[in-house]
């Protein structure tokens, strides 16, 4: 295989991803931004957070959130607890690392708040552990996750929202995550700003 034919293999199983989760997870997104929005209505925020390049999906949502997305708009209140890597790094040394988001939360946190979460395993222990820290707040769960839900979908109860991207591979359930955020971002525009 050349390389432009692995590139245009990638481009294609991306497709096809995003084809399979437009067909499955319209209706889970809609209903979970319709979740952020009552939650920002009722002056709460959205804490997000998640390892690696789901770090990096935190951040991008809280972002749009704080900045804009494709609109002037007010700014909306979201925290990514993957951003200060001196509170990460203390709570990593002086304790574990499965406590670098849950320790972010239960200081943070407040009920009617929104937790969510990225993770395309859905095993990491510090997802699992803010994930139960949550609950014990209040605090609402939107997972954006992948295969096979891994021990999250487990821990989830019914006013949490799994929003599973029907793929093996990490690299496609992340592009599909990054689309879901740009939908999350779009909606709730759309619904509290109007068109």
């Amino acid at each position: 295989m050349s390389l432009q034919d692995r590139i245009i293999s990638h481009f294609s199983d991306s497709i096809q991803t995003k084809q399979e989760s437009m067909s499955s997870l319209c209706e889970l997104i809609e209903f979970a931004s319709q979740k952020i929005v009552e939650s920002l209505v009722d002056d709460k925020k959205i804490l997000a957070c998640g390892n690696g390049g789901s770090a990096g999906d935190a951040q991008h949502f809280s972002s749009e959130m704080l900045n804009r997305f494709e609109r002037e708009r007010p700014a909306l209140p979201a925290i990514a607890l993957t951003s200060d890597i001196l509170t990460i790094t203390s709570i990593a040394n002086d304790y574990h690392f499965d406590e670098v988001f849950t320790k972010q939360l239960r200081a943070l946190g407040q009920p009617g708040d929104i937790l969510l979460v990225y993770t395309s395993s859905g095993n990491s222990r510090n997802i699992l552990s803010v994930v139960k820290a949550a609950h014990d707040k209040n605090v609402s769960v939107i997972a954006l996750s992948g295969k096979d839900g891994g021990a999250l979908a487990s821990l989830l109860n019914e006013t949490d929202i799994e929003i599973r991207v029907p793929s093996e591979s990490t690299a496609r359930i992340q592009e599909v995550h990054l689309l879901i955020t740009h939908c999350l971002c779009d909606l709730i525009d759309q619904q509290l700003f109007g068109g």
